[in-house]
């Protein structure tokens, strides 16, 4: 008997080590201690399984970048001592055990003052998705941006006293544009959250940079989001590994959202390249939008104003952004009071415009409070909000293949390509900046009377800023083309590796953009010479951009040091099926010194995620 006794005992021991064994290993794989650890269920192909987290203070075990078990056990340890100091570095994870191992205790936090302070300003009404238009002029906004905002109440007027939320590159002050370019798609910055006061976002996108905003407000109630800004307490100066094209700010957003509502599954989805407009339509895909709000810009508002006036009124407001005395003259005076107000009204915002940058001078604000009066003297006609564009999530997809083939003077060939990421300018143009065009890794191959295929193009870089100018705004354009390519010299194509770039101008004439580019390049083809040729050219064009129809006509030359020239003559047009499918055609005259060749081809092109 008393054998028999024992065998029971060490048999109900043996049952009591294993159920919380057992419990702790299903705890570990819980969906929202999987979200608070950043583990990555697939979304990319790195550290696939294990924490993105890249700092060791985010861990309390060893090995918790790797083993979410030994870190649950690690935090259930630290944690479910009262009066813990770990328990006020993580209050999200104290929620969660708490909640799931029955910690039933009155103010654990109590002790927590600089936490228990810092949550009192976090506002949890409402959760908003803030997408900020792309902005070429700065290489980290060549895509857009997005950024979460915390309101205290669901009401767009309340949004001044909001908070952001923002995952962001810590850049070195002194990279360049190109260096900041390589070290983000290499991994080579750590990226952090940061919170921060929302109106000041507002003035950092939609006045200094220009852009226009997006707002969705997402399906999550105050309960939900209390777990986000608990979490947020636990990111603070923690770093994570920041990559241009996938790990980047709307990645990281998008484990915020899965912290709030592990449930949804929002990054189980492999993802090579993760843009803003992606992060949309997985919230939206997640029936996470309740509503879409669209905030133009300081641009965007002054080129609906201009628009309102005739080409007479654009002139006197032109005159009078910079002499408001002029308000007492015929020239103005003559026109009827309501006609007054829009040109009194596009001159005070042009100068404002103008000089959104920088500290206000005497004379600067003497000149705009003088406009100002002006405006009040005269009554306002009906107003007109600015027209809201197709929104960024109607646009076509991010990647793209294709396939197609034409003539090459007598020879015909077959084409296949794909690019991972994003838009050209002859791309359909529904919810996408016009005039804008970003590429990178588009691949060409060809074949040639049933040959085998063969690189023709690999472009890794292939950027281009058309930005038009009018009576108001004088922006700069710009280009980079980066890659490798078959150039035509002394009659045949030589693989030819590149770096071309150029400032440029661009106009507005109805449907039609006349743009010029001035071009500096540097090449190396192998077969005809050992070094790197420079040269410098031009290039014009005409764009032309409607929802049903895209298409260009352009020529350009450039001259070698080495008294080698090359020139091309070229028109293309796409015709848009369907949001995801485009035909496009291409006819081309290429010359160099001695010779010219004709090419034209045609290609279906089917984008996809």
């Amino acid at each position: 008997m008393p054998y028999f006794l024992g065998v029971l005992l060490l048999t109900l021991a043996a049952v009591v080590r294993a159920e919380p064994a057992a419990a702790l290993s299903e705890l570990a794989d819980h969906p929202r201690w999987q979200a608070l650890l950043h583990i990555n269920l697939g979304g990319t192909l790195r550290d696939r399984g294990n924490s993105y987290v890249d700092d060791t203070d985010f861990f309390l075990a060893e090995n918790g970048k790797t083993d979410a078990r030994a870190e649950l056990v690690a935090s259930r340890k630290a944690l479910q001592q009262k009066d813990s100091d770990q328990r006020c570095h993580f209050p999200a994870r104290y929620r969660f055990l708490a909640e799931q191992l029955n910690w039933n205790e009155e103010q654990p936090l109590s002790h927590c003052d600089e936490y228990r302070e810092w949550r009192k300003n976090m506002p949890t009404g409402q959760m908003v998705l803030v997408f900020p238009a792309a902005y070429l002029n700065s290489p980290s906004s060549m895509f857009g941006h997005t950024l979460l905002r915390l309101d205290e109440k669901p009401d767009p007027d309340s949004k001044w006293l909001s908070k952001a939320i923002n995952f962001g590159a810590q850049v070195d002050q002194g990279d360049n544009s190109l260096f900041y370019v390589w070290k983000g798609l290499a991994g080579g910055y750590p990226g952090r959250f940061s919170v921060v006061a929302y109106a000041q976002k507002i003035r950092e996108y939609a006045h200094l940079e220009n852009r226009d905003m997006w707002e969705y407000a997402l399906d999550l109630e105050p309960r939900e989001l209390d777990w986000v800004v608990r979490h947020l307490w636990e990111l603070r100066d923690i770093n994570f590994d920041y990559f241009f094209f996938d790990e980047n700010c709307s990645y990281r957003l998008l484990e915020l959202v899965q912290v709030a509502r592990p449930r949804a599954r929002l990054m189980t989805e492999l993802r090579f390249a993760e843009l803003p407009v992606q992060t949309v339509r997985t919230l939206r895909d997640a029936d996470l939008i309740t509503e879409r709000r669209y905030q133009p810009s300081k641009a965007a508002e002054l080129e609906h104003l201009a628009a309102r006036l005739g080409p007479e009124e654009k002139k006197v407001a032109q005159r009078l952004r910079n002499h408001p005395e002029l308000a007492d003259r015929e020239l103005f005076q003559a026109h009827p009071p309501e006609r007054r107000h829009l040109m009194a009204q596009t001159a005070y915002q042009a100068r404002r415009f103008e000089n959104r940058e920088g500290q206000r001078e005497e004379e600067e604000a003497g000149k705009s409070f003088a406009l100002l009066r002006v405006i009040q003297r005269n009554p306002a006609p009906e107003s007109e909000p600015v027209p809201e564009p197709e929104p960024p999530e109607s646009g076509h997809r991010t990647q793209m293949v294709r396939l197609g083939g034409g003539l090459d003077e007598d020879r015909a060939f077959g084409e296949l390509g794909w690019r991972l990421t994003y838009h050209d300018v002859l791309d359909p143009i529904t919810g996408f900046l016009p005039g804008a065009g970003i590429e990178g890794l588009d691949l060409r191959l060809r074949s040639t009377d049933s040959g085998p295929l063969k690189l023709e193009q690999l472009d890794l870089v292939h950027i281009r800023s058309l930005s038009p100018r009018d009576a108001f705004v004088k922006p700069v354009s710009w280009y980079v083309h980066a890659g490798w390519e078959r150039a035509r010299a002394d009659g045949r194509r030589h693989p030819t590796r590149f770096l071309e770039a150029g400032p440029g101008l661009a106009w507005r004439t109805g449907g039609v953009m006349p743009y010029g580019f001035a071009i500096a390049r540097a090449e190396h083809a192998s077969p005809w010479t050992p070094l790197i040729e420079t040269g410098a050219g031009a290039e014009l064009g005409l764009l032309y951009q409607q929802p049903g129809l895209q298409g260009d006509l352009s020529a350009r030359g450039v001259y070698f040091e080495n008294d080698f020239r090359r020139h091309r003559f070229r028109a293309r047009v796409t015709l848009p099926l369907s949001q995801n499918q485009a035909l496009r055609g291409v006819c081309e005259r290429n010359g160099w010194r001695g010779g010219e060749r004709d090419e034209c081809r045609l290609e279906y092109r089917h984008y996809y995620d």
